[in-house]
């Protein structure tokens, strides 16, 4: 079985996140997406905020598993027999972090392998930054959030 783990804070989950998820779902038999918890990175909304609204995203497909982790993103792979880590790439700079990480991930755990998915142009510039200045500021989140979601602090 082909397991994958799509980490990430998903403060908010984005059109972005939610298209990579998608197009994911077709190349894995399971995938946990896993909202990690950082101890030095204040997260503007809710944990259980943003659990519910990426399991209420995914309520369709059967394949998708939401959770969150504490610590190394391939301690929680290895934790729950996933063999790969799917990452987002949006642009240049999002290839050049990803990259280093994949490689050390790939030094700690030569088991789990990093698959990088090019995020779709209509979505590259998303980021849930960009969504919570929106948000903060009384902007129309509506055109970079999944429709089921309303956010609510």
């Amino acid at each position: 079985m082909k397991k994958a783990v799509f980490p990430g804070s998903f403060d908010p989950i984005t059109r972005g996140h939610e298209s990579l998820v998608r197009r994911a779902a077709n190349l894995f038999d399971e995938i946990v997406i896993a909202v990690g918890i950082n101890a030095t990175k204040n997260s503007f909304f809710s944990l259980e905020k943003r659990l519910q609204w990426i399991r209420e995203t995914f309520a369709d497909l059967q394949k998708i598993r939401v959770t969150s982790y504490k610590g190394l993103t391939v301690d929680f792979c290895k934790s729950i027999d996933a063999q790969y880590i799917i990452r987002g790439i949006r642009n240049a700079n999002d290839l050049a972090f990803e990259s280093e990480i994949g490689q050390a991930n790939k030094v700690l755990v030569p088991d789990i392998e990093t698959v990088f998915l090019l995020t779709t142009s209509e979505y590259n510039f998303i980021s849930s930054s960009i969504i919570r200045d929106v948000f903060r500021n009384g902007g129309n989140t509506r055109p970079f959030i999944p429709e089921n979601i309303k956010l609510t602090i």
